[in-house]
């Protein structure tokens, strides 16, 4: 077995989406002590931003004629679908920001688009694998919260990683991250309390199912 990990926040300590893909990990790697990890943080490492217009541009023209920087972006799209491809299983953790997907992550997924092996309609070269995406938002968007609605992120990674790659996909969401952060959520201090424990409870959860499940055949 082995596990390749994504993250995408801008930070390393403090983050809340690494420190609950932390959860799921562990849970991990105590059933596969010894296995092979593969980790890339796009967050702090990110996808150069000319890499998707550059991989674009080199599909429409010749091998032989492709600039130096189009070929490293055909190269690059081509690293990170094999790291994909090559995991038994995938863990992302993923934060939302400013309401949507982090820049980090749609780059991340544009490029891997032009890769003929994940474009959208291509063979299934991921489908069935086991994944878990976890995510964190700092404030609430659930169903009936003033702000439902808000969270325009999740359905779109979700889309990409179920739909177009088809993924076997687990989500854990934890919410109210700000709280204790801006006071004007202090209010909440307790339901986010509630929010990270169910949290943290479910991504260990996922952590141990993720551990002993096998990409459909």
């Amino acid at each position: 077995m082995s596990l390749f990990r994504l993250d995408a926040s801008i930070r390393t300590e403090g983050s809340t989406s690494r420190a609950l893909g932390d959860v799921v990990e562990a849970e991990w790697t105590a059933a596969h002590p010894n296995a092979a990890i593969t980790r890339r943080h796009i967050g702090v490492d990110p996808i150069p931003a000319t890499a998707w217009a550059d991989a674009v541009a080199a599909s429409m023209t010749p091998e032989a004629d492709r600039t130096p920087q189009q070929v490293a972006a055909v190269q690059l799209a081509a690293t990170l679908a094999d790291e994909l491809i090559g995991a038994d299983t995938l863990l992302f953790a993923v934060p939302l920001y400013n309401f949507g997907v982090s820049q980090h992550f749609k780059a991340y997924v544009d490029l891997l688009i032009t890769d003929p092996r994940l474009a959208p309609g291509a063979p299934d070269a991921l489908a069935g694998k086991p994944a878990v995406l976890v995510t964190v938002q700092g404030g609430n968007y659930a169903a009936g919260t003033p702000r439902e609605g808000w969270d325009h992120a999740t359905s779109w990674m979700r889309r990409i990683l179920e739909d177009v790659w088809k993924l076997d996909l687990e989500v854990v969401t934890r919410a109210f991250t700000l709280v204790g952060v801006n006071p004007a959520l202090d209010q909440f201090t307790d339901i986010a309390d509630e929010l990270r424990d169910l949290a943290e409870r479910n991504a260990a959860d996922s952590g141990r199912k993720l551990a002993a499940r096998r990409a459909a055949a």
